[in-house]
């Protein structure tokens, strides 16, 4: 058996394992993840954004439009590969998964909501460097991740792939700001 067929039948078995015993919490709470990453990806860079005009404070301000940078190159890049990828979703190939919200045909390769997730985690605890910030952040955006792979939409390879997008582009975005600030100090 090749690797790419142990990756594969892998993949599949972990899906169906989380896919599995459905509950009335299970249901609520995946419902609770993926319908609120999208606001909280605008909320938080927004919020921040309002903090730091209120008082004045430039590094909030820039630590705002570092985050919401982030997000817009995570999103880009996550539909891009989307579009190129065009993997069907668990629940379209096979029978014994369970869909358990809508989603678009095709587009299970990368986790879109996933990589914004880990974004938005990545962003926060690069940037404010607290266990109270970085552990929820990080237990939210684990929680998204299940919460697409228990809805039938993705499978385990299509939440890593979304969340090193994710993590890698809040990365980058701080690395380039950075650069920016390094300039605009000489």
């Amino acid at each position: 058996m090749s690797h790419a067929s142990i990756a594969q039948n892998a993949d599949i078995n972990i899906a169906k394992a989380i896919n599995q015993n459905e509950t009335a919490f299970k249901n609520s709470y995946a419902k609770f993840c993926s319908k609120t990453t999208t606001s909280f990806s605008f909320a938080s860079p927004l919020t921040i954004l309002s903090v730091g005009l209120i008082t004045k404070n430039k590094a909030l301000q820039k630590d705002a439009i570092y985050i919401a940078g982030s997000y817009v190159a995570s999103t880009i890049v996550t539909q891009a590969a989307k579009h190129i990828i065009q993997r069907e979703r668990p629940y379209q190939k096979y029978n014994f998964i369970t869909q358990r919200t809508n989603a678009d045909a095709n587009t299970s390769m990368p986790s879109g909501h996933t990589s914004a997730a880990f974004c938005m985690a990545t962003s926060l605890s690069l940037r404010y460097k607290k266990w109270y910030i970085i552990v929820p952040a990080y237990l939210y955006a684990g929680s998204v991740a299940w919460a697409r792979m228990y809805q039938g939409v993705h499978y385990p390879s299509d939440v890593f792939i979304g969340a090193l997008i994710g993590a890698g582009s809040a990365w980058a975005g701080l690395k380039i700001q950075q650069l920016i600030n390094k300039k605009h100090r000489k």
